[in-house]
């Protein structure tokens, strides 16, 4: 059995804890930044919002590589969700301070399922930012059965955050400005 490596976990905490931190700030800055970069980035949206429907697939393999014993496919699936999210990331940054805000335009019922599933998307992709990043650290330090425990309920709180962006991203497709 591989033994788990707890310098490098201690070392990849504070890179995780300054990542947080820097994408956190980011992206309630986002909002007061605005870039010209003379290029127009509405195109953006459908493409970032296809990488967070990749990576809900890629979770979902990932999930059923684990279950079925495949350790080696499963982690290279969950990296494989990791460089998803971080294009997603990297897409949804330049667009939101490169282009100006989207309004919702549906009305009854379904704005108000638009908001709650918008609410609960933002709240919960904050929130569990830094424990998928951490969650991943146990996994690669080779501290499985702590790895375990947080993927048992970071894994879903994820998958809900990546099934929710394109569901979100097709409720105002109509409203965007082309």
């Amino acid at each position: 059995m591989e033994q788990p490596n707890l310098p490098l976990e201690k070392k990849l905490n504070k890179i995780a804890w300054v990542v947080t931190a820097a994408v956190l700030a980011l992206v309630v800055l986002m909002r007061q930044i605005r870039l010209d970069l003379g290029m127009d980035f509405t195109f953006l949206p459908a493409i970032y919002s296809t990488l967070n429907a990749l990576t809900a697939v890629v979770l979902l393999v990932g999930l059923y590589f684990i279950k079925s014993g495949q350790r080696d496919n499963h982690q290279k699936a969950m990296t494989t969700a990791m460089a998803l999210s971080l294009l997603f990331l990297l897409g949804y940054v330049l667009y939101h301070i490169t282009t100006d805000e989207t309004k919702y335009g549906g009305e009854g019922m379904v704005k108000n399922v638009y908001f709650f599933l918008l609410i609960t998307h933002v709240v919960l992709a904050a929130v569990i930012f830094p424990f998928i990043l951490f969650t991943f650290i146990r996994g690669y330090t080779r501290q499985f059965a702590r790895h375990r425990k947080m993927a048992r309920w970071v894994y879903w709180v994820w998958l809900y955050v990546a099934v929710t962006g394109p569901v979100l991203y097709f409720m105002i497709k109509p409203y965007y400005i082309n």
